[in-house]
C-alpha cells in the first residue's frame, strides 16, 4: 500500500514526473556512471569511485526515485529519496575537480597557487564534506516532518545552508584557480616562494585541455548550485521546487553535462594514469629541493 503523508491528499511535487524523462536521466547517469568506472580501473585512478562514480550512483537512485513517482507522485518515500539524492549527489563530483586542479597545480609551477597543491585538497575536500554533512542533516530532518505531515521548511533551511555553503566554496575554488593560472600565465610566482621557484616552462596540449574541461564543467556545476539555492529559498512550495521543467534542466542536465565533460577531459588521458601522477609529485618535489640547493649556494 503507498506511503502517503499523513493527513495529506495533495502531490508533494506539485506536478506529475514525467515518466519518459525520468527513465532518460536514469539511463545517461548509468551511462557516465559506467563510463567513469571503466575510465578508472583503466588509468587506476581509483579516487574516481568515492567522487564521479558516487556522484553518478546517487544520481541514478534519485532518478529511479522519481520513476516509481511517475506512477504514483502521492507516494512519499519515493519523493523523499530522489529530493535527498538529488541535492547529495553531486557533492562527490565537485570533489573531483578539486583533487584535479590540485594535481595540476603540483605539476607546471605550486609556487603561483596561493595555497599548495595538497593544501588546496584538503581544505575544499574539508568543505565538500561539511557540505555534505549539512544537507543529509537537512534532507533527513525534512523528510521527517514530511512523514508525520509537519512542516518541512526548517529542514529545507539547513538543506539550503549547506548547499549555499558548497555553493561559496565552488566560488572561492574558481577565484583561486583563476589566481594560479593567471599569475602562472604572467609569470608572478609569489614572493614568499619565488626562492624556490618550480615552473613548468612549457603546458602540454593535454594539460591545457583539462583545464578548459575543469572551466566547462565549474560553469555546469554554477548553473546547477545556483538553482538549489534559489529553489531552497523560494520554499517547498514555492513556483521554482514545484516547476518540473526547471528541475530537469538546472539540475539534472548540468550535473549530465559536467559528468559527460569529466569523461570527455578524463583526468587519466589527459595526465596520465595513477603512475604518472605519482612520478609528478616525486618530480615537483625532487625540482624543489634542487633549487633550494641552488639558492643556498647563491647566497653562500
Amino acid at each position: 500500500m503507498p506511503s502517503k503523508v499523513p493527513g495529506q491528499h495533495i502531490n508533494p511535487y506539485g506536478y506529475d514526473p514525467t515518466e519518459w524523462i525520468c527513465i532518460l536521466f536514469v539511463v545517461l547517469f548509468g551511462l557516465a556512471t559506467v563510463l567513469h568506472a571503466g575510465q578508472a580501473i583503466r588509468a587506476r585512478l581509483w579516487w574516481l569511485f568515492p567522487t564521479a562514480c558516487l556522484a553518478g550512483v546517487g544520481e541514478i537512485i534519485g532518478w529511479a526515485a522519481r520513476v516509481k513517482s511517475s506512477e504514483d507522485p502521492y507516494q512519499i518515500n519515493p519523493y523523499l529519496i530522489q529530493i535527498t539524492s538529488t541535492i547529495i549527489a553531486p557533492t562527490p563530483l565537485i570533489a573531483a575537480n578539486f583533487i584535479i586542479l590540485g594535481q595540476i597545480i603540483q605539476r607546471i609551477g605550486p609556487d603561483y597557487s596561493r595555497l599548495s597543491s595538497r593544501w588546496y585538497t584538503i581544505v575544499f575536500l574539508s568543505c565538500d564534506i561539511i557540505a555534505l554533512v549539512i544537507q543529509a542533516v537537512g534532507g533527513a530532518k525534512a523528510s521527517l516532518a514530511l512523514k508525520k505531515g509537519t512542516d518541512p521548511n526548517p529542514g529545507g533551511h539547513i538543506m539550503l545552508a549547506g548547499v549555499s555553503f558548497q555553493l561559496a566554496a565552488l566560488a572561492i575554488y574558481v577565484i583561486l584557480a583563476s589566481e594560479f593560472l593567471l599569475r602562472y600565465a604572467y609569470d608572478h610566482p609569489f614572493k614568499r616562494r619565488s626562492q624556490t621557484s618550480v615552473r613548468l616552462d612549457r603546458v602540454d596540449k593535454k594539460t591545457k585541455l583539462i583545464i578548459i574541461g575543469l572551466g566547462i564543467e565549474a560553469v555546469f556545476l554554477f548553473i546547477r548550485s545556483i538553482y538549489r539555492t534559489a529553489e531552497l529559498t523560494d520554499g517547498w512550495r514555492g513556483k521554482i521546487i514545484t516547476t518540473e521543467v526547471y528541475f530537469n534542466v538546472f539540475d539534472a542536465t548540468m550535473i549530465v553535462l559536467a559528468m559527460f565533460t569529466l569523461s570527455l577531459f578524463h583526468p587519466g588521458h589527459m595526465l596520465g594514469p595513477a603512475s604518472t601522477w605519482k612520478a609528478a609529485v616525486a618530480k615537483g618535489d625532487e625540482e624543489t629541493q634542487s633549487n633550494i640547493r641552488l639558492h643556498n649556494m647563491q647566497k653562500q
